[in-house]
């Protein structure tokens, strides 16, 4: 019987299963063998006996969680096949966040791919996502909703350095994910110009660092923990979304609260995180971008999870292109 690409993984209440190569893709949970797509931790936990990834999530990994989190771990560079088992494992670039991969699974002929998080616009952090042509290909669906049209990433920086232009006195402070979105930010600032120093809260430090360390170079920057009050005037600064209604964040002069993520084309969202500022700059595709990349990969088959799956599904179907959802517990981590 002819091998199918659904031969090659099956979902599993600890993630997707390759049977013929003995490893999980991004399990929730610690398992013998591991392959991860990138290191947020919805995708890479701590615990597993053999870890598989980039090398740049691999160090992300170790930063995160500490060297002991993991017996063993090994690194695997883009477009380098490696013999797993049965199957041949390739990561290619997925555009998400430093070191982020998308799997691709072979066997007898065919081809499944496990994209992980991704997005398909350029990011001056991290390698640019490659699309692969495969049988079966697994998509996120984060913001797979019509509504979700994201704009310029240029735009919603020049809003940014507008809104700073206006309010020289007040403090700027932008709620922004520790890992791919503060780098990001950092990065497209830079871009736009703006050279002066960008203030860190203490939770961004390490992994800005390590981003440095693997080649991504940030500009001049500067702890807002350690820092007093009035330095901070007129100056940008990035803490943690969870840090914004804070204590911490009490010490920051006449602060303007800014929010950046995808979510914040859904006005309640943004009220919710108190943003008077909100930035729609996200880390993940939006609607056109997921029904081009699902249509340009010819896939036979499409396996949707983390987000509006029935709407994707439903937009396969009008397309005559078979699609189910895995439902996959566990993709909680807020990095959008």
């Amino acid at each position: 019987m002819a091998t199918k690409a659904t031969d090659l993984i099956e979902p599993r209440a600890g993630g997707l299963w390759c049977e013929r190569g003995g490893f999980f893709v991004d399990p929730g949970q610690a398992v013998n063998k591991a392959i991860v797509t990138h290191a947020h931790a919805d995708h890479c936990c701590p615990g597993h006996n053999a870890l598989l990834a980039s090398p740049e999530t691999a160090r992300i990994a170790e930063a995160r969680y500490g060297k002991s989190a993991f017996q063993r771990i090994e690194v695997l560079d883009y477009r380098t096949p490696r013999r797993v088992g049965d199957v041949t494992v390739t990561l290619v670039p997925a555009g998400h966040v430093l070191g982020s991969a998308q799997v691709v699974i072979e066997a007898d002929g065919v081809r499944a791919v496990v994209s992980g998080d991704y997005k398909c616009r350029a990011d001056p952090t991290c390698r640019p996502f490659e699309l692969v042509e495969c049988d079966l290909f697994v998509t996120e669906a984060t913001f797979g909703l019509p509504v979700f049209i994201h704009p310029p990433v240029e735009d919603e920086i020049e809003r940014l350095l507008t809104s700073v232009e206006r309010n020289p006195d007040r403090t700027h402070a932008v709620g922004a994910y520790a890992l791919g979105k503060a780098q990001r930010l950092i990065a497209e600032l830079r871009k736009a110009g703006w050279d002066r120093p960008i203030w860190l809260h203490g939770a961004l430090v390490g992994l800005c660092n390590v981003y440095e360390e693997l080649g991504v170079a940030l500009g001049p920057l500067e702890s807002a923990t350690a820092a007093k009050s009035d330095e901070m005037r007129g100056q940008i600064v990035l803490a943690p979304p969870g840090a914004m209604a804070d204590r911490w964040a009490r010490r920051l002069p006449d602060m303007l609260p800014v929010a950046a993520s995808g979510w914040m084309r859904v006005r309640q969202r943004a009220k919710q995180r108190g943003a008077e500022l909100a930035l729609v700059i996200s880390d993940h595709c939006d609607w056109p971008e997921l029904c081009q990349t699902i249509q340009e990969t010819n896939a036979e088959e499409i396996w949707v999870t983390h987000g509006a799956e029935d709407a994707l599904i439903h937009w396969c179907g009008t397309q005559g292109i078979k699609a189910r959802a895995l439902r996959l517990v566990g993709r909680s981590e807020d990095q959008q």
